[in-house]
């Protein structure tokens, strides 16, 4: 069997191409497609998991470094603009 645009299940040679599954058998559809999406999933190691942990915090960090860096330049633009109360 093929899966259609839709991503419903078409027969072959189309006999019930236009007769659309009722709800319930929906739902049975619906529930085997995820179980066959999660026997998919592949777990990373521990050596792996600790990279990506690692790759995303030094992003995070770079991230915040450039925008605390914009944030002090734009406050320093703003003062010299309208001054600085005395």
């Amino acid at each position: 069997m093929a899966q259609d645009a839709a991503g419903g299940i078409a027969a072959a040679g189309g006999a019930n191409a236009g007769k659309k599954p009722n709800f319930f058998a929906r739902i049975v559809i619906f529930f085997r497609q995820v179980i066959a999406e999660l026997r998919k999933v592949v777990t990373p190691t521990r050596k792996e998991l600790v990279k990506f942990t690692s790759v995303v915090l030094g992003f995070v960090v770079v991230m915040m470094a450039l925008i605390l860096g914009l944030d002090t330049v734009f406050q320093l633009v703003v003062d010299v603009v309208f001054g600085v109360p005395n």
